[in-house]
C-alpha cells in the first residue's frame, strides 16, 4: 500500500459488479507504527501492490475499523481491519 508493505491476514479480493476490485484484509499495527500508518490511511489515497495476486490498482477506503484508538502507549498492538476499493 503506497510503498509500505502490510503483513496481511483474512486477505480477500474480490469483483464488484462495476468490475473494480476490492481487496478486505485485517492486520497488527505496533505503537511504533500506528503515526505513520494512520497518516497514511487519512490521505485516503493507495497504489495496492499485491505481487502474489499479480495485481496493482489505485485504491480509496471503503471500510475501516481498529480496536484500539490509542496506540500511543509504548508497546501496545491493535488489530485493523480494511476495505480498500479501485477508483
Amino acid at each position: 500500500m503506497n510503498g509500505y508493505e502490510i503483513d496481511a491476514f483474512h486477505f480477500q479480493v474480490e469483483a464488484l459488479q462495476n468490475e473494480n476490485r476490492k481487496v478486505s484484509f485485517d492486520f497488527k499495527v505496533t505503537s511504533e507504527e500506528y503515526h505513520d500508518l494512520t497518516t497514511m490511511l487519512y490521505k485516503n489515497d493507495f497504489i495496492i501492490q499485491i505481487p502474489e495476486e499479480n495485481l496493482e490498482f489505485q485504491a480509496t477506503i471503503h471500510n475501516y475499523a481498529t480496536s484500539i484508538t490509542n496506540l500511543y502507549e509504548a508497546g501496545a498492538v491493535g488489530d485493523f481491519s480494511l476495505e480498500l476499493v479501485e477508483k
